[in-house]
This record gives structure tokens, C-alpha cells and sequence, in this order.
């Protein structure tokens, strides 16, 4: 066993290529993570904010999801969410935070995912992500921090306002657009080609190279519309839920067979 920890997602993203997530709403099974691997996902994105998980379940799903090489991150409910250093503990190698709009959201959603001198998090001891061996903290803690995948969501115009000074917080990796939220900030809900949103975007990819963080965007569940933002720079896409691929592909196969039929 090695003692060196990989988030695969980061060491993706690093080496210039992109990281595809499936959300996570429906699946309770680790199973889930078998599916994502299956289908071609670097990553799940277990989806608290809009989902009821218990937390043995996610630590069940994050399990699964490392030992297959599928980084397991989470969602959470938002900026106070107690159970993130908890998270952490326990497996999971990323969190999400939802609608972070000031660099004061950004700073404390690093003090507790990161350890000293970076934020604040607690130190523990005999992590899953090290098969539970004892090692000494001068390894795990420094490649928990590295390996440990901080997404700030932008989904306000606030947050865009404010998103060069919540790039420039150290420890934040990613600056992931949040589309739905943020065109329905706007006042034009569902309108994911208007220029405004598409102007965000771009700004978004602007300051995340101006800082060396990573571009992400979400809530544009269109297959062109994510090429055509990859292209531009974005590295951290969520695909589709879990849900939308079982809808999609069950509502595919049964107008098939009535289109047959007729």
C-alpha cells in the first residue's frame, strides 16, 4: 500500500485535462459510484443541498467511490453546514459550497476544510483515505490539505461582483458557476443562452486563470453548451444528475417501443 493520497479530479485538472461529475440525488446504493466509473465520470457530486442523504450513507458511497478511483465530493447545505469536517473524516475527498458570494464566505468555507497554516480544521488520526493505518501527521496532514478539493459556487450576482476577491482566497480550487441559480438571480430563469450568463461564464474562466484556480460550471445540462464551455477553459463540469440520465434513457427505450409498435 502506498502511502501517497491522489485525488484524481485535482491531478486531472493539474495535468490540463477535464473532470466530468455526476450529481448524485437519487442513488442511496455505492453502487452509484460503479455507475459513474462505468459511464465515464471522473467524479460524483452527492447533492445535500437538494437531496436527504444520512451521513453513513455518503460515507458508504465514499468508500466505494475512492477505492474505484472516482473522487467522492459533497455538496453541502451551505456555509454553516456542520457536518463538513465530520465529511472529510470520513472519507470524502471534496466539498462543494453552494452560493458563496463574499471572499468572507470563501475564507471560512477554507478555514474549515483546510488544515493549519491554511484554515483551521481539526486534526484527527487513522483517516479512511490512508486505509485507517497509522501514519505519522507530518504525511497525512499536508496531503489531506493538497488532496482535499474546495469548490465555491458562484450563483448570485453578489458572488459576481465579488468573484476576484473570492479567487483570490488561498485554498479555494475551484470557482464552479452555478447556472441555474445564477440566471434565476438574474431574472431570466431557464435562459442559459442569454448573453448576460454566457458574459459570466467568461468572466468566471478569466479570473480563475488570472489566480490559477480551476473553472467550473453546473445547472447547464446541455451536451453542446458544455463542449462549447470546455473549450473556453472550463475543467470541472457536472454532467447530469443521476435522475435526468435514468428519465432520459427509460423515456428513450419506452417511446420506442410504442414508436414500434405503431
Amino acid at each position: 500500500m502506498a502511502d501517497t493520497l491522489v485525488n484524481p479530479v485535482k491531478a486531472r485538472m493539474q495535468a490540463g485535462g477535464v473532470a466530468l461529475g455526476m450529481p448524485v440525488r437519487l442513488g442511496r446504493s455505492s453502487d452509484i459510484a460503479r455507475i459513474a466509473k462505468t459511464t465515464g465520470h471522473d467524479f460524483i457530486f452527492i447533492d445535500c443541498q437538494h437531496s436527504l442523504f444520512n451521513l453513513e450513507t455518503i460515507g458508504e458511497i465514499a468508500s466505494t467511490a475512492s477505492a474505484i478511483g472516482i473522487a467522492p465530493l459533497v455538496r453541502v447545505r451551505g456555509i454553516d453546514d456542520p457536518s463538513v469536517s465530520l465529511l472529510l473524516d470520513c472519507g470524502v475527498m471534496g466539498i462543494v459550497y453552494p452560493d458563496i458570494s463574499t471572499p468572507a464566505q470563501a475564507k471560512k468555507a477554507v478555514d474549515i476544510c483546510k488544515f493549519a497554516p491554511i484554515g483551521k480544521r481539526s486534526v484527527s488520526g487513522g483517516y479512511p483515505h490512508f486505509d485507517y493505518r497509522s501514519l505519522p501527521l507530518t504525511t497525512t496532514v499536508p496531503q489531506l490539505n493538497d488532496n482535499c478539493l474546495l469548490v465555491c459556487m458562484i450563483e448570485t450576482v453578489e458572488g459576481l461582483e465579488n468573484i476576484d476577491a473570492i479567487a483570490a482566497v488561498d485554498g479555494v480550487d475551484v470557482l464552479h458557476m452555478g447556472s441555474n441559480d445564477l440566471i434565476a438571480n438574474m431574472g431570466r430563469p431557464g435562459k442559459f443562452d442569454d448573453p448576460e450568463l454566457i458574459a459570466a461564464q467568461e468572466k468566471l474562466i478569466a479570473v480563475c486563470r488570472k489566480h490559477k484556480k480551476f473553472a467550473g460550471c453546473g445547472g447547464n445540462r446541455d451536451v453542446a453548451r458544455q463542449v462549447e464551455i470546455i473549450r473556453k477553459g472550463c475543467q470541472f463540469i457536472t454532467t447530469q444528475s443521476d435522475i435526468g440520465f435514468l428519465q432520459a434513457a427509460a423515456s428513450k427505450w419506452t417511446s420506442g417501443i410504442r414508436e414500434g409498435l405503431a
